[in-house]
C-alpha cells in the first residue's frame, strides 16, 4: 500500500475520567490530560486518542453524547480543549476523538424533540416501531442485556437501541439525519483534529425487516448482532461517510468495526477502502466465548492465539493497515487476561506481551496504565461496579443459572471497569489521580504499581515501551518495523511460543516470545544475528538454539 503518515503513529488512548483530575472532584478532565503532556512526551507518543469527552449524561461514560459540538461540565469547557489541541501541537503529539454517531443519548434535543411530537422531523432520525399486541416488535438482545425495544411514553411504540435504553440508535436509512451528522463531523475537523476513532460503525445499518429469531437464552431473547452489525446496504452508508467528510481532510480514521469478515476488508482497509485502519476483536475476544456476549470464559491455549493473531495479521496485510492493541476501555487488563500464571503478571509477562504485539505489522495503540503493568482489580460486590454493561451480564448471569459468586467472578475477570479504574501516578493517597473522592476506586496495587516508580526505574515496563518506541519510530530498523512484511514462523516451534519475521529490503527481524511459565527453546535459521532487544538480563545461546525463560522476549536482527 502507498504509505501514509499516520503509519508512524504510536497512539495512547486516554479515558478522561481516569487520567488526572486537576481540580480535586474525583473526576479526571481535559485540564488534567494537557498537565500530564510532559509524561506522554517522555513516553514517545505520537498521537492520543481521547475517549468522549462531548455533553452527556454519562449513563455510558460519555458514550452516550446529548450535544455533540459542546464539552461536558466534568471534563471542563471547549476553552480547555482548545488548550490542548494547541498544547499537545507545540510539543508534536497529535490528537484524535471519539466518533459516536450509532446512537445518541436520550437526552439529546433530537430525541427530545422526537418525543413530543409525533410529527417532527426528528422522529425519523431514529428507529421507532409499532408494538406487536402490546409487545416489543421483535425479540432482539441488546448488547448490554434485555430487549432492544424500549416503549415510548403514552404510545403503542417502541424506539430501538442495540446498546443501553439510554442510548436510542439513529436511523441513518434517512438522508437528513446524515447530513446533519456530516455537519457536525466537519465541525471537529476544521478545529484541527487529527482524526476519529469510530465507535460501533458495523451497527449503522439494520435488517429493514426487523424480523424475530429463535431465542438463544432463557430470556426468550436472541443477540441483536444477526440483524444490526455489518449487514448488507452499510457500503452505502460508509463510502457517502468518507466522500462527505474525512476524503476533505488529510485526516486519520480508526475503525471499531467488529463483524467484519476476513473477505470483507478491502472494503473497510483498502486502497479505496472506508478507514485508515481498523481494530480486529477477533483475537482480543479469545478469552469468552463466541456468541455469547461476553460473560462465558472459554479456557484458550497460546496455539489457539497465536493462530488467531497469524491470522488477523496476514489477512490486513493483503489488503491494507490494522490497529494493533492488547487493551483498551472496553477489555480487562492485559496482564490479568493473557498472562495465566499470576507469578508473572509483572515485568516479565507485560513485557512479554509488549514485545509480541508491538513489533506487528500496523500501528501500535497504548491504553493508560497498560504502559505500567497494571492489573484487574477483584471487587466483592456487584454494587461496587459502576459499567452497566457488567451489571446487565451479572444479572443475566444469574438468569441463565449461575449463582451470584459465579456471576460475580464473570463479571470481575471481563468488566470495563478493569481498565476505567483512576490512574496511579504515585503512591501518595488516591495514587496522586487527585485530592477528592475518586469517581470509581484504584485497583489495589497502586502503592507498588505507579508512574512515579517506574519513571525512577531503568528496569521498569514503562522503560521497556520507551524502547519499543524507540526501536520502531527511531532507530536503524524504523524501515523494516514500519514498512516491513509481516511473516509467520509456524514450522517446528513450541506451541507456548509465538514468533515471526518482518522484512524489508535486506533486513530481517525475528521476535520471539515465550508466552508460558515453562522453559522452552527455539532453533533459529542462522547462527548469524543481533540481540537488538530482550527482557531478561542476559539470553541463553547456542550456536542457531535459544533456550527461553518464562515469558522471555527477544527481537533479533538475522544477518
Amino acid at each position: 500500500m502507498k504509505q501514509k503518515w499516520w503509519q508512524k503513529e504510536i497512539i495512547y488512548q486516554i479515558y478522561p475520567r481516569s487520567f488526572y483530575d486537576s481540580n480535586n472532584d474525583g473526576i479526571g478532565d481535559i485540564k488534567g490530560i494537557t498537565q500530564k503532556l510532559d509524561y506522554l512526551k517522555e513516553l514517545g507518543i505520537t498521537m492520543i486518542w481521547v475517549c468522549p469527552i462531548y455533553k452527556s449524561p454519562m449513563v455510558d461514560n460519555g458514550y452516550d453524547i446529548s450535544d455533540y459540538l459542546d464539552v461536558n461540565n466534568e471534563f471542563g469547557s471547549m476553552e480547555d480543549l482548545n488548550e490542548l489541541l494547541s498544547k499537545a501541537k507545540e510539543i508534536g503529539i497529535k490528537v484524535i476523538l471519539d466518533l459516536v454517531i450509532n446512537h445518541t443519548s436520550d437526552e439529546h434535543y433530537w430525541f427530545q424533540e422526537a418525543l413530543k411530537n409525533p410529527s417532527s422531523t426528528y422522529r425519523d432520525y431514529y428507529i421507532i416501531k409499532e408494538g406487536i399486541n402490546g409487545n416489543p416488535p421483535n425479540n432482539w438482545r441488546s448488547i448490554f442485556g434485555g430487549s432492544v425495544w424500549t416503549k415510548l411514553p403514552n404510545e403503542d411504540k417502541y424506539y430501538l437501541h442495540v446498546f443501553d435504553k439510554k442510548q436510542p440508535d439513529l436511523n441513518f436509512e434517512n438522508p437528513e439525519l446524515r447530513q446533519a451528522i456530516y455537519k457536525m463531523i466537519n465541525t471537529w475537523l476544521d478545529k484541527g483534529l487529527a482524526g476519529f476513532r469510530i465507535d460501533s460503525i458495523t451497527f449503522l445499518k439494520k435488517d429493514q425487516g426487523f424480523e424475530s429469531l429463535p431465542a438463544d437464552g432463557n430470556d426468550n431473547l436472541v443477540t441483536c448482532k444477526y440483524k444490526t452489525r455489518n449487514q448488507p446496504g452499510i457500503e452505502k452508508f460508509l463510502h457517502e461517510l468518507k466522500r462527505e467528510t474525512f476524503d476533505k481532510y488529510d485526516c486519520v480514521t480508526v475503525g471499531e468495526a467488529p463483524g467484519v469478515k476476513y473477505d470483507e476488508l478491502s472494503d473497510f482497509i483498502g486502497e479505496d477502502g472506508y478507514f485508515s485502519m481498523i481494530f480486529d476483536f477477533k483475537y482480543a475476544d479469545i478469552d469468552v466465548e463466541s456468541g455469547s456476549d461476553w460473560f462465558k470464559r472459554t479456557n484458550w491455549t497460546t496455539e489457539e492465539f497465536k493462530k488467531l493473531i497469524y491470522n488477523s495479521q496476514l489477512a490486513i496485510q493483503k489488503v491494507g493497515w490494522g490497529a494493533n492493541f492488547i487493551e483498551n476501555h472496553d477489555q480487562p487488563r492485559a496482564l490479568s487476561k493473557y498472562i495465566k500464571d499470576e507469578k508473572y503478571q509483572n515485568f516479565f509477562g507485560g513485557s512479554a506481551l509488549a514485545m509480541m504485539y508491538f513489533f506487528l505489522r500496523g500501528t501500535p495503540f497504548i491504553y493508560q496504565g497498560q504502559e505500567l503493568g497494571m492489573t484487574n482489580f477483584n471487587r466483592q460486590s456487584i454494587d461496587e461496579f459502576n459499567d452497566i454493561s457488567s451489571i446487565d451480564n451479572y444479572y443475566r448471569s444469574i438468569d441463565e443459572g449461575f449463582s451470584k459468586e459465579e456471576a460475580l467472578n464473570f463479571v470481575n475477570l471481563r468488566s470495563r471497569d478493569n481498565t476505567r479504574t483512576p490512574f496511579p501516578w504515585d503512591n501518595s493517597k488516591n495514587g496522586g489521580f487527585t485530592k477528592g473522592l475518586p469517581w470509581l476506586p484504584l485497583t489495589e496495587e497502586y502503592p507498588q504499581i505507579n508512574a512515579a516508580e517506574q519513571l525512577n526505574s531503568n528496569k521498569s515496563l514503562f522503560n521497556f515501551y520507551k524502547k519499543l518506541i524507540d526501536l520502531r519510530n527511531n532507530s536503524e530498523y524504523q524501515d523494516v518495523f514500519i514498512n516491513g512484511e509481516f511473516q509467520p514462523i509456524t514450522h517446528d516451534i513450541n506451541e507456548n511460543i509465538i514468533s515471526y519475521y518482518r522484512q524489508k529490503d535486506n533486513k530481517t527481524i525475528q521476535v520471539i516470545v515465550n508466552l508460558s511459565n515453562e522453559n522452552s527453546h527455539i532453533k533459529l535459521g542462522t547462527d548469524k544475528y543481533k540481540i537488538i532487544l530482550n527482557n531478561y538480563e542476559d539470553v541463553n545461546t547456542k550456536l542457531n538454539e535459544i533456550s527461553l525463560k518464562p515469558y522471555e522476549a527477544i527481537t533479533l536482527e538475522l544477518m
